[in-house]
This record gives C-alpha cells, sequence and structure tokens, in this order.
C-alpha cells in the first residue's frame, strides 16, 4: 500500500489553512476596498459634523469638523475609521479626499458664517484633483480661504517633510489654516513645532480620555498646551466624553475641546436643522 506524503498534504493547504489570521485581514480588507469603490462610483459619500467648543465656553463652536462617511450596500452609514485603514495609501484614499474636500467647500460657500475643518493626507498634495478641486473652490467662494481648515495627521507629515511645508506655505499666504491632526498618536518628535508653521494642533484621544483620573497623561497634556501656547498655536484636546475631563483639560491650558460631551458626528448639523446660517467662527 502507497503511503501519502507529507510534503504533497503540505503543499496542498490553503492559505487560509496555513495563514488563518492573514486570510482573514486580506478577506476584511478586500472588502472594504470593494465597498467604498463602490461608494464613491455611486456619490455615497458625505460628511458627519461634529463641534470643536471653546474650553472656556463649551457652549460655543469654535469651529466644526467635517468627518467623512460612506454608505454601504444596505444604507449603513459607515465612519472613517472602519475603512481609512484600507485606503489611505491607495488611489481610493486620494479619491476620499478629493471628495471631502469638495463637499467641506461646498459648505463653507452655503454658511458664509461657519468655520470648518477638513482631513487630508500628505499624499493628496502632489494628487492633481485633489489641487484642482481646492483651486477651483478657492477661486469661485468669496471668504472661504480663512475659514478652511485643513487637518493633516502627524504621521502623514513625516512621510513627506519638504513637500507638506512648501504647501503649507503657499495656502496659509492665501489665508488657509492647518492642523496638525493626531499628535501624540505615533512616534512623536518635537521637532515637528519647530519646522512647521501650524496653526492648530490637536492632542491624539489616546492621551486626553479620561485623563481626570490619569495623573501621567496630565503631565504630558500639560506639557504639549503649554508648547502650543509658545508656538502661538491653538490647541485642542479631542476625544473628550466627560465634563471632569473637560476640566481638567482647561485647567492644563487647552484652548479647545472636542468629543462626544459636546456632541456626536452627524450629518444633520445645527444650521441643516434650524434652516438657519451658523454662528460658528
Amino acid at each position: 500500500m502507497d503511503r501519502p506524503k507529507k510534503k504533497n498534504q503540505k503543499a496542498k493547504l490553503t492559505r487560509e489553512q496555513r495563514d488563518p489570521l492573514a486570510y482573514a485581514v486580506d478577506k476584511r480588507d478586500s472588502s472594504t476596498l470593494d465597498m467604498v469603490r463602490e461608494a464613491i462610483r455611486h456619490k455615497q459619500v458625505m460628511l458627519a459634523f461634529q463641534p470643536v467648543v471653546q474650553s472656556s465656553r463649551t457652549n460655543h463652536a469654535a469651529y466644526f469638523e467635517g468627518l467623512l462617511r460612506v454608505l454601504d450596500e444596505t444604507g449603513r452609514i459607515i465612519p472613517a475609521k472602519d475603512f481609512m485603514g484600507a485606503v489611505e495609501d491607495n488611489e481610493l484614499g486620494r479619491q476620499l479626499d478629493c471628495l471631502a474636500l469638495e463637499l467641506g467647500l461646498k459648505t463653507l460657500a452655503s454658511q458664509p458664517n461657519l468655520r470648518l475643518s477638513i482631513n487630508m493626507s500628505a499624499r493628496s498634495i502632489g494628487y492633481a484633483p485633489w489641487m484642482q478641486t481646492l483651486q477651483k473652490g478657492l477661486s469661485q467662494m468669496g471668504t472661504v480661504p480663512e475659514r478652511l481648515i485643513l487637518e493633516i495627521s502627524e504621521k502623514s507629515v513625516v512621510q513627506v517633510p519638504e513637500i507638506v511645508r512648501g504647501f503649507m506655505e503657499d495656502l496659509q499666504i492665501k489665508g488657509i489654516s492647518f492642523g496638525l491632526d493626531d499628535f501624540g498618536a505615533g512616534l512623536s518628535s518635537l521637532r515637528v513645532f519647530r519646522d512647521f508653521d501650524f496653526d492648530i494642533v490637536k492632542l491624539d484621544g489616546t492621551f486626553s480620555y479620561n485623563i481626570a483620573n490619569d495623573s501621567a497623561n496630565q503631565v504630558l497634556a500639560g506639557a504639549v498646551a503649554a508648547i502650543a501656547q509658545r508656538f502661538d498655536m491653538i490647541s485642542v484636546g479631542s476625544r473628550i466624553e466627560s465634563p471632569t475631563d473637560a476640566v481638567t483639560m482647561h485647567e492644563l491650558g487647552f484652548d479647545c475641546l472636542q468629543g462626544f460631551a459636546f456632541g456626536a458626528p452627524t450629518i444633520s448639523p445645527p444650521w441643516l436643522k434650524s434652516g438657519r446660517k451658523t454662528d460658528a467662527a
């Protein structure tokens, strides 16, 4: 009787059997890419708006952030955290940046008292459709430049620092502001304060969440607020979900706060609910 060959048995193992975790991740990412691709094709992309409030007057929005959302095949609204990781380094990520910018510019044009931040990747600076969308919007819309904030994550900034620096300098002359997003999320360097002229720095939520009960994060957050003040930057604390955390961040010197304590992201912002133009500025 012939005995089965072990080598042949091993060769016949599927990728799912050899590495089930990697297979599951690839399958999930492939499904995510398909969902995003279809959402872009059918223009099922929108912004959800979340207020960024003054820490001294938490009932007053200093500005709003427009956060990208897509609809899946069932009509569910999918937040960026569930798909951006799979698309941020490819063509779909650039297309989403274009749509977010286009939607943001249209919102600013319809709300002349609104100040709005939109997220972008440093990779989009060299993406012709994104730059065309920006230039077209700025050339047609009066006071939009001084009311537009472009947020770039710290991770994205350090990938192409020279390009980001020149891009910021060119647009700040036109009145556009820039925010350094997710500061502290990666291998942070204080050089980013020295080498880039950001108008806003947003502390990553892992430092500010539950900060009232975390003395170590209080020290770190306080240091960031102090540095921001010395560099004439507005400091923003994100992921604020309780009144006690809001009070702590204000006492540490943060200018603005963002989080569920002041409002969840919504596709029905105050100016749409009331039918009036917003007074956030």
